[in-house]
């Protein structure tokens, strides 16, 4: 199949940030699945919009598109880079044109239920999204799911080796937003040292080729699922200003409801790519409840769960006095993993649904 990926190549479109989620994870898999069959051309739009412009940016993106005529458009939109004027033509052309939504718990009011219509075929990780799409005459929907990476996230030693040597005892990957503070700061105080990396952390961020090291070769990984969602001036600023494109304009008192729900919605517990990148790694993974998390990896024998941070601190003095009880979960964590979760296994669902 012939795919025109159309997508973020940086961090947040940041060249200085490194590549994206996207880029490792989506274009990654995309070139190396079924054997590398599919011929993917790239087509990063944050590149090329940093190079010519929005107006130009969107120009070529319809030029590209007639001269390799895809079998499919997937895209993987991040704000308003590219017009939905745009996608309208591509998917009238009779190009079948797909869109991964993202963060549809908060993101659906205020953005995604705005591009939905234009593409042939849209997916969403968020359950509750589904009837919402339908409601708003979206047909072609597809609940699907985060997953694994497979051909870059692996294990670094064998997963089921009691005696391996781990280089933390509990890490954490991500920012220091909502109650995560709260739950390192818990764990400190029954002496228990948590090494954080991420933006706000002193460790700071680290390399794509690090964060899996540190998921591979931990006792326990942890995987806080509360959002930044709480109230602060900076929240609430949100309802009353949006920023695109790098500028704020003033959000109108009619579009007030649908800021107010995104800011409700970011407040839901949700399902994040780590949920499944740890396991992948071999990791040991305690994990927040999230929506319909049960779906996907079973509690107390594929992957460990909390319901608040007494309990979290309860698991956690569990399992690191418990090694084979934590490596077996990890073992069975990591098998249903690399057979149910990767990204290639999702594309294949995706792309039978789509009848490609």
């Amino acid at each position: 199949m012939k795919i025109l990926y159309i997508a973020l190549k940086f961090d947040y479109g940041i060249p200085k940030r490194g590549f994206s989620f996207e880029h490792y994870n989506f274009y990654d898999s995309l070139i190396k699945m079924d054997d590398g069959r599919h011929e993917v051309i790239y087509f990063p739009f944050d590149e090329i919009l940093l190079e010519v412009g929005q107006e130009e940016m969107n120009k070529k993106l319809l030029m590209v598109v007639k001269e390799e005529k895809p079998d499919l458009c997937f895209f993987f939109l991040f704000t308003d880079e590219i017009y939905s004027e745009t996608i309208k033509k591509i998917t009238s052309s009779g190009v079948l044109t797909y869109n991964w939504f993202a963060d549809d718990h908060w993101r659906f009011p205020i953005f995604s239920r705005f591009y939905a219509p234009n593409f042939s075929w849209i997916s969403t990780t968020d359950s509750q999204a589904v009837e919402k799409y339908k409601k708003i005459g979206c047909l072609n929907i597809i609940h699907t799911q985060w997953a694994c990476n497979h051909f870059m996230y692996n294990p670094k030693f064998s997963t089921g080796d009691p005696n391996k040597k781990y280089e933390h005892e509990v890490s954490f990957v991500g920012q220091p937003h909502s109650d995560r503070k709260k739950i390192v700061e818990e764990l400190n105080k029954v002496n228990i040292k948590v090494d954080c990396y991420g933006g706000g952390w002193p460790n700071g961020r680290v390399s794509q080729e690090k964060m899996i090291e540190i998921f591979s070769k931990s006792k326990i990984n942890l995987n806080p699922t509360k959002s930044s969602g709480g109230i602060d001036m900076n929240s609430l600023g949100k309802i009353l200003l949006s920023k695109k494109q790098g500028k704020y304009k003033i959000n109108l008192p009619w579009q007030w409801p649908n800021y107010i729900k995104s800011f409700l919605g970011r407040r839901r517990e949700q399902i994040k790519g780590r949920t499944f990148e740890i396991p992948g790694c071999g990791g040991f993974l305690i994990s927040g409840l999230a929506d319909n998390i049960f779906d996907y990896y079973k509690p107390d024998k594929e992957m460990v769960f909390y319901k608040d941070q007494r309990e979290l601190v309860d698991k956690v003095r569990y399992y690191l006095n418990h090694d084979n009880e934590r490596v077996t979960i990890a073992e069975a964590g990591y098998k249903r993993t690399v057979q149910e979760h990767t990204y290639e296994v999702r594309f294949r669902e995706i792309f039978k649904m789509m009848n490609r």
